[in-house]
């Protein structure tokens, strides 16, 4: 007769043989989510039927779709540019730095490179001749890279950053002066007549040696010049920059150098200078009023005396400034050195990498290997090259963590007994799992999601370990199928028993993944979501194509053919089992089958239809009814003889005397847990055929495994009352140490926390950290409001920003660096010369050719009326001023004289780095043309965008950068009242802004996350007590990470942000499982607790340790980054997964787990015969000796359920007739002595 459907997933602890048992009493109120949880598994199982019977498809189509999907990584793009990757998604900064690039083009005036120089011995002065005598080898050194690119040469000449070139009318002087025009280059050595030797340029000109820096007097230059050209223009805007001699005027540092001028002031007393003394205040470049580089640009680790006098430094630092690819391109865009070779931005900026890679090289390798000094450089490029190597895909780390997952996976899932060995699965399904990876990270590619450092360095890894958590569980479900389940339903069994759990991890490793990318930096919101794609696409992998993997499997176990090598089959050195020998305690089966079947020729497979279709064996005679207190099972080898009767069409099976019945060893824990039973089809098998089979006897340690450590050991320690006040005790005291250690969470991320330590690289960022933190910013002002009506308020917000903690003042002596100051100061210089021309008469109301430059400019800017039909008016020149006295230019005049400043003054308009945009006109000055054409002065265009510049110094903590950038964007929203839109730009507001918002996004994300978590958990599971417990475990393993990482020094940023987040899905991996254990067993709470760690003990370890192996190549990374942040913290989150799946969760269960859904009553049959006295002592079944000659001799392992009186504490049945066990009634044909069984039997041909 049919076997009783089995209860969907519950482990079955008894199922009845038949008729006897009562049915399945369901407990209150949860029918509904039982049912609905049946109803899903059902699905499941039609699902895994399905699979099996076409596996073979199944398995070739997912693999063709997996592997067309792999491909799309071809198009996959890797971002490495750090805008892209850090600034927020739709934040005031991106939508700043838009509007930034909308009307710059770009954001950067220029690049940097820098020399950073310190002392081997840590805190040696450097301010000696010597150590600068090494800076200058070194900056020469560089400054003299040459590249060759498209068949040009490119120097430093060319290439840099040159400060206000001004126009002259003079074409043979423009070119000398385009020639010579300095680079910027912010040096210490600028204080003394070495830093001219920085200046590449040079010009000639006849009867005189090549004019060069070194060389270059520019008052006795002019001096030369004048008679051959009109260069009084030129001279005054010199004196207006304060050129004066140049480097020419400035002390030697070695003043026995052949080359140093006569004109030094230490050239004739040949002694050496006090380096302190002139670098106290800082330095020039060649003009004294726009080129002061201050003290804290040049020196680190400056000390002083009690007067404030710079005594002593330890640190160096040169600033070389090149043009931006955008500048370089424009420069020499129709140049006749770049005509012919297709000039363009993209070849410019090949040609500035270039020279920047050879420029650190050359400038690292400037001093020899036994100097007193070091030399650290670093240049943008610099950057770039190291996120490019970031980013880079390692191949060996990756082929190696994979072919380590694959030999982990082979050699768990190996068996001795080939019917109970996966060597083969373990390695499909780890090479399944890489394809699912492959395949999700070429659909991210296909849908356009860049590809960053993140994606390339830990997701491969990551998927891997959560993939094969999945593998390894349907693995071991498939090799604990319920006993007497058909081979056409062991796939759709396996699913319905594991699909829930793996479902529900994998969707919560989606919906944690999702949520993460609520973190609005696009590096790890493009991490966040590749990740989810590729966990879907794992899922896929797992439910779909790995069961057909399974299913061909299981033909191969059914050929008995070698695991791995399936190509061979086995030779099997089992041991036969003769007729009436007992064999003792539970049997190792070969595969698929355990029975033994000797049956006489009269009664062949052929001859006989029924020979094989035996349906029950039961006892007819047991010893005693009274077993010892501890024994659950008794299972023994039997033989039994069947006979089919023709005429009744049944099958009488007969159990012999011989056979005994020996106890297995005592269970640790009593009657609170009982092995899986079955049915008769359980007891005979799934043979089919009547060949000769051998029962396998299999060694003791090859019975050792996860399962049975847990049951046997790790279960019992841990349920018992002592131990879970101890597991409480441990996991409230880990919880408040991890509070305390969240208090010690600092905010931030530095370069030196991302570039590998040990390298040149790491070491220039460590000492720029420790000397040098400035950083350049710009308060920048748009469009939308009266520039000219609006003075007042800028020069308000200029103040309030000027006045923060963290701007850097400039000196006592000189006036703020704006363009506002220096275009208010130069209308106030001109107004003051043509006040003195009017004075004494060289400017009249008609003229102005007698008067100076300036007062001819103030000539020409005070007739201006802005009126386009009426634009001069001379009467205006005695009555209006250019700059009134409250110190603002008149609003009809500032757009004019904006235009003539902007032309008659580059020096002043390059050192306020204004960047007008719209750029106002050109317009050339001539003071002997007074015709009206040249009189009228085009108004600029109404200004979008200006900038003043700051500099932020003292950011060492991220608490700094906060303060900072709060009181900037305070100081904005002040000047929004008064109508001025403004906002700060630069670096610290480009990546530390995030962390204004991040914890706040971070606790938005975790308790969406955990809400999320529990609706899940409570939709699959159907039981919101269950889902609560989770979700209170994943918040203390999330409050504990947090915390341990306080512990270890790592500070939170995005990325340890996204990992939190993920971790929440991550241990529903560890805890799902025992939660859903638990919730399908019946019993008491520790039977429970007990029976959910037996059966997921093992499956949860392979998958920690699998992780564990994939997260291990992350160890091997060159970047110490990816080992803090990463490997570590996940690390530390297997773990606590771990330690909280396996021990706080069944304790948690134990304590206040949800009732059973299920509650299984069994009733004694009136039709039991009783047994008779025990004989000898023993457990023996009773038959006559004499046995009629048409009966077939089948021998098999037989399993019976028995219930002893439970132990204290243990969940009592409510049905108290409960008896020993429970047979089928059945009628006795064969007298006291003859107990037979009779089912349905085909009729005979």
């Amino acid at each position: 007769m049919a076997r009783p459907p089995p209860l969907q997933e519950l482990p079955p602890v008894y199922t009845p043989p038949a008729r006897a048992a009562s049915p399945q009493i369901l407990t209150g109120s949860l029918k509904a989510p039982l049912w609905l949880r049946a109803y899903f598994q059902g699905l499941l199982f039609s699902l895994g039927c399905g699979i099996q019977r076409h596996c073979g498809k199944v398995l070739f189509l997912g693999l063709l779709a997996f592997g067309a999907l792999a491909l799309g990584l071809r198009v996959a793009i890797i971002e490495t540019d750090l805008e892209q990757l850090w600034v927020e998604v739709g934040s005031r900064v991106s939508q700043e730095l838009h509007y930034t690039k909308e009307k710059l083009g770009e954001e950067a005036a220029y690049t940097s490179q820098m020399l950073i120089q310190t002392p081997h011995q840590e805190g040696e002065n450097i301010l000696t001749p010597e150590a600068l005598g090494l800076h200058l080898q070194a900056a020469l050194a560089a400054s003299k890279v040459q590249v060759s690119l498209y068949g040009k040469s490119w120097d430093l000449n060319k290439i840099c950053y040159k400060s206000g070139i001004p126009l002259i009318e003079n074409g043979m002087i423009e070119r000398m002066i385009e020639k010579l025009f300095p680079c910027v280059i912010l040096t210490p050595l600028d204080c003394f007549w070495e830093g001219a030797k920085l200046q590449g340029g040079s010009a000639y000109l006849p009867g005189r040696p090549d004019i060069q820096w070194t060389n270059l007097d520019p008052e006795q230059l002019l001096k030369e010049l004048g008679p051959f050209a009109s260069l009084e223009g030129f001279r005054e805007l010199l004196d207006k920059a304060q050129v004066g001699q140049a480097y020419v005027g400035r002390p030697c540092l070695h003043p026995d150098d052949l080359h140093c001028p006569p004109t030094a002031p230490n050239h004739h007393s040949k002694q050496a200078p006090n380096v302190a003394q002139e670098l106290n205040g800082g330095c020039h470049g060649f003009s004294h009023k726009f080129m002061h580089w201050q003290e804290e640009l040049l020196l680190g680790g400056m000390a002083r005396d009690a007067q404030g006098q710079l005594l002593r430094a330890e640190a160096l630092q040169s600033t070389f400034l090149l043009m931006s690819p955008r500048q370089l391109y424009e420069h020499f865009r129709g140049d006749y050195q770049t005509h012919d070779i297709g000039w363009s931005e993209e070849q410019a900026g090949t040609v500035l990498r270039a020279w920047q890679r050879r420029f650190v090289q050359l400038a690292q390798e400037a001093l020899p290997q036994n100097s007193s000094q070091q030399i650290h450089a670093f240049s943008s490029t610099t950057l770039d090259d190291i996120l490019h190597a970031f980013s880079e895909v390692s191949a060996a780390r990756v082929v190696g963590g994979y072919l380590l997952m694959l030999a982990y996976a082979c050699v768990t899932m190996l068996r001795w007994d080939c019917a109970q060995s996966q060597g083969a699965v373990g390695l499909a399904g780890v090479l399944l799992v890489a394809l699912a990876v492959a395949s999700g990270l070429g659909l991210c590619a296909l849908l356009g999601i860049a590809f960053n450092a993140a994606t390339t360095q830990v997701l491969p890894f990551l998927a891997l370990g959560i993939g094969v958590d999945d593998i390894f569980l349907l693995a071991h479900a498939f090799t604990e199928a319920p006993p007497g389940t058909p081979l056409q339903e062991r796939t759709g069994e396996c699913l319905r028993r594991t699909g829930t759990s793996v479902a529900l991890t994998s969707i919560n490793h989606m919906v944690a993944f999702f949520m993460a990318a609520l973190v609005p930096i696009p590096a790890l919101r493009a991490f966040s979501l590749q990740a989810a794609i590729v966990v879907g696409c794992n899922f896929a992998a797992v439910m779909l194509v790995f069961p057909a993997v399974l299913s061909l499997d299981l033909h191969r176990r059914h050929c008995q053919r070698l695991d791995v090598l399936c190509c061979f089959s086995r030779y099997r050195p089992c041991i036969p089992t003769p007729p009436g020998l007992i064999s003792s305690g539970p049997i190792t089966s070969c595969p698929l089958t355990s029975i033994s079947t000797d049956l006489p020729p009269p009664l062949s497979a052929s001859s006989s239809p029924c020979s094989a279709r035996v349906i029950q064996i039961l006892p007819q005679e047991l010893g005693d009814r009274t077993v010892p207190v501890g024994i659950a099972h008794l299972t023994a080898t039997v033989q039994a003889f069947a006979h089919c009767e023709a005429s009744s069409q049944h099958v009488v099976t007969i159990l012999p005397p011989r056979a005994h019945l020996v106890p297995p060893p005592s269970d640790p824990l009593g009657s609170e847990l009982f092995s899986p039973g079955g049915s008769t089809r359980d007891l005979l098998g799934q043979e089919e055929g009547t060949r000769q089979k051998a029962t396998c006897n299999s060694l003791p340690c090859a019975r050792w495994n996860l399962a049975h450590f847990a049951r046997y050991h790790f279960a019992p320690l841990l349920l018992q009352s002592h131990s879970k006040a101890m597991v409480l005790v441990l996991f409230g005291a880990l919880l408040g140490l991890s509070l305390y250690g969240a208090t010690l969470v600092q905010d931030g991320l530095a370069l030196t926390d991302v570039v590998p330590r040990g390298t040149k690289e790491h070491a220039f960022l460590s000492a720029q950290l420790r000397y040098f933190s400035l950083y350049e910013v710009a308060l920048v002002t748009q469009g939308g409001f009266d520039y000219a009506h609006s003075q007042r308020a800028l020069f308000d917000l200029h103040q309030r920003f000027s006045s923060l903690k963290a701007v850097l003042p400039p000196p006592a002596t000189q006036a703020p660096r704006t363009w506002l100051h220096y275009y208010r100061n130069w209308l106030q210089g001109i107004q003051a010369a043509f006040d003195q021309d009017w004075a004494s008469g060289r400017i009249t109301r008609h003229s102005c050719r007698n008067g100076s430059e300036d007062g001819a400019l103030a000539y020409k800017l005070l007739i201006q009326t802005g009126d386009a039909q009426e634009p001069l008016d001379f009467s205006q020149l005695t009555t209006r001023k250019l700059v009134d006295k409250e110190g603002l230019i008149p609003p009809e005049l500032f757009y004019v004289g904006l235009t003539m400043w902007v032309s008659s003054d580059p020096l002043g308009l390059a050192a306020s780095q204004a960047n007008f945009y719209p750029p106002p006109p050109e317009w050339l000055h001539d003071k002997y043309d007074t015709t009206g054409e040249n009189l009228r002065i085009p108004a600029a265009q109404p200004l979008e965008f200006a900038q003043f510049p700051f500099l932020l110094h003292g950011l060492q903590k991220t608490a700094d950068f906060v303060e900072a950038i709060e009181g900037a964007r305070a100081a904005c929203t002040e000047a929004g009242r008064a109508g001025v839109r403004a906002y700060p730009s630069g670096s610290p507001f480009l990546f530390w802004e995030q962390y204004l918002g991040l914890r706040r996004y971070f606790l938005l994300a975790i308790c969406i996350l955990l809400v999320c978590t529990f609706l899940v958990c409570a939709l699959l599971l159907l039981n919101p007590w269950t889902a609560g417990l989770i979700v209170l475990v994943l918040a203390m393993m999330t409050v504990e990470l947090f915390g341990i990482m306080g512990f270890l020094g790592i500070k939170l940023s995005a990325i340890p942000v996204v990992i939190l987040v993920a971790s929440v899905g991550i241990g529903v991996e560890f805890t799902v499982h025992v939660a859903l254990g638990f919730l399908t067993t019946q019993g008491s709470r520790n039977l429970r607790a007990a029976r959910a760690l037996e059966h997921t003990f093992a499956p949860v370890t392979d998958g920690a340790v699998s992780t564990l192996l994939g997260l291990l190549m992350l160890a091997g990374s060159n970047f110490d980054f990816i080992i803090r942040y990463f490997f570590v913290v996940l690390t530390v989150l297997t773990l606590l997964g771990l330690l909280h799946g396996l021990m706080l969760l069944p304790v948690l269960l134990s304590i206040l787990g949800p009732p059973p859904e299920v509650v299984q009553i069994y009733k004694e049959s009136p039709e039991v015969l009783s047994p008779p006295a025990p004989r000898e002592g023993g457990l023996r079944w009773g038959l006559s000796p004499t046995l009629p000659q048409s009966f077939a001799r089948v021998t098999t392992s037989m399993t019976v359920a028995l219930h002893p009186p439970p132990l204290p504490g243990a969940y009592i049945h409510p049905a108290s007739d409960e008896p020993t066990w429970s047979p089928v009634a059945t009628p006795a044909a064969s007298g006291s002595n003859n107990l037979s069984s009779r089912g349905p039997c085909p009729a005979t041909g």
